[in-house]
């Protein structure tokens, strides 16, 4: 939904902890989210019980655990009682659930955070789970295989060429496109540069009225529009090539679709999708893409989404930026996708 007629909100904070192949915390996230925590009371001069709402993104498949979500609140503390929620869903989604709680008047400040350790197992066997339960999860296909029949769905078509998923990950790799394009497939036709590794990472995102925003930081990343969508798990009835999700998402954040953007965070987890999702977007070739190298420099699962959200927040907080974009999907061959639109100074 866009703005327009509700309070104004802004992202006055992030914090994420180093995406790494592996860590040796548990699997409920505390050991990540505790410095992340920290960080953000430290950089607003808060305390954790200024937090009018806690919601998390995790998942009890991913964790190996039922409820694992419980288990991440003794990064919070929950004595004296809190206010607290949580979705199965990468952490941007409980970033929405924060937005409304304050939309609604409830609360002022809100902390969203998604925390997810994928070297705890396979998670491409992990991952098939999210497919269609009676048509396509008893075939366990894992992902990079889903993602290679997208993205030979696209070369066949004439969407993209191998060249120009080269050149996506050319540009956060530093190598040439013709030094990619020359190592061996990894799951024909993607090669290792067009997927992204997986990794272990927890991260946070602090929200507040517009009131509580003036008086945290000086330049609050204000949202502007807001909206996420679902395909039909039925790979076999949808265009692969395309995102209409992401494109009704983008008409509803953006209202209008000619305004440009100065950054947008693309979440990707291989690079025939961020040709996707910058065609529905509509960005142009001005817009700077994933300036923080995207998630091709770590998948780090249930975190990955809010992690673009935060860091496109983060251009606009330190002055680098004054519109940006930002998107994050889950499940299978972007099957759901969220668009948020940020702006700073008075707009």
């Amino acid at each position: 939904m866009t703005n327009s007629n509700l309070p104004r909100i802004a992202v006055v904070g992030f914090a994420h902890s180093a995406n790494v192949p592996e860590t040796t915390g548990t699997t409920n996230g505390v050991e990540m989210l505790v410095p992340c925590f920290n960080k953000l009371y430290s950089d607003l001069g808060i305390s954790r019980t200024d937090i009018d709402f806690w919601c998390s993104g995790s998942s009890d498949y991913l964790a190996g655990r039922a409820f694992s979500f419980i288990s991440a609140i003794d990064a919070i503390g929950a004595v004296p009682p809190i206010n607290e929620s949580h979705v199965e869903m990468d952490g941007a989604w409980a970033l929405y659930e924060a937005w409304i709680k304050i939309a609604t008047g409830e609360v002022d400040v809100a902390l969203a955070y998604g925390f997810g350790k994928a070297s705890a197992g396979d998670s491409d066997r992990t991952l098939a789970m999210q497919t269609d339960t009676y048509t396509v999860a008893p075939l366990w296909p894992d992902a990079r295989s889903l993602a290679g029949i997208q993205a030979r769905a696209g070369l066949e078509s004439g969407a993209w060429t191998e060249a120009d998923m080269a050149a996506v990950a050319a540009r956060t790799t530093g190598a040439s496109v013709d030094e990619l394009l020359a190592t061996d497939y990894v799951s024909n036709p993607l090669r290792a540069h067009d997927i992204a590794p997986y990794s272990d990472a927890g991260a946070a995102v602090i929200l507040a009225s517009e009131e509580r925003a003036r008086e945290l930081v000086a330049n609050p990343a204000w949202i502007t529009g807001w909206d996420h969508r679902i395909e039909t798990p039925n790979f076999g009835a949808r265009d692969l090539t395309r995102s209409p999700s992401t494109a009704m998402s983008a008409n509803t954040a953006f209202g209008d679709r000619s305004r440009d953007v100065d950054v947008a965070e693309i979440h990707a987890p291989y690079t025939h999708q961020e040709l996707i999702i910058k065609r529905e977007l509509g960005v142009s070739d001005r817009t700077r893409i994933n300036p923080s190298g995207g998630a091709l420099t770590g998948n780090s699962l249930f975190t990955a989404g809010l992690q673009r959200i935060g860091y496109a927040a983060y251009e606009i907080l330190t002055g680098n930026a004054e519109t940006a974009v930002a998107h994050a999907t889950s499940g299978p061959l972007l099957q759901q996708n969220m668009v948020v639109a940020l702006s700073g100074g008075e707009n």
